[in-house]
């Protein structure tokens, strides 16, 4: 009974709020059958992003840890202006590293780009492998209303 509760509950809410696809030609295309983002609502969930450059469709730094996060977060950026939002609108970000020594790195490199009054909430996980041979690729929720 309550997992019916929960599920028409979930329904309820897929369908209450406009979906719309985020796109931008200032960040890399999806790897895969997804969007960069989307806006439901004034919530908007962008998808992980790595250090691809939007225009060449290739890796950046070329093993350098601190290269690709550059890349990482300015391509997140691209998707979140493409949407009206921006680093202050960040509510939670979830941050995958290969290599979790590279931990450190990737907070200096981070921190310096939420100079907002709030950081947002984050996990970091270590994973076994990311798409294209990634060393970090960030994700994030960001509230627009």
């Amino acid at each position: 009974m309550i997992s019916k509760i929960l599920s028409q509950a979930f329904n309820y809410l897929m369908t209450s709020f406009p979906k719309k696809a985020i796109q931008t030609k200032l960040a890399p295309s999806p790897v895969g059958p997804y969007e960069q983002a989307i806006l439901a609502g004034n919530w908007l969930y962008c998808s992980g992003q790595i250090g691809l450059d939007p225009s060449s469709g290739e890796m950046v730094g070329h093993g350098n840890v601190e290269e690709e996060t550059k890349q990482v977060l300015r391509n997140l950026l691209a998707v979140l202006k493409e949407a009206g939002a921006d680093v202050s609108n960040i509510i939670k970000t979830t941050i995958y590293l290969v290599n979790l020594s590279d931990f450190n790195k990737v907070n200096k490199i981070y921190s310096d780009f939420f100079l907002t009054e709030i950081c947002p909430a984050r996990a970091c996980v270590e994973v076994s492998a990311l798409p294209k041979g990634s060393l970090v690729e960030i994700d994030c929720v960001a509230c627009l209303g």
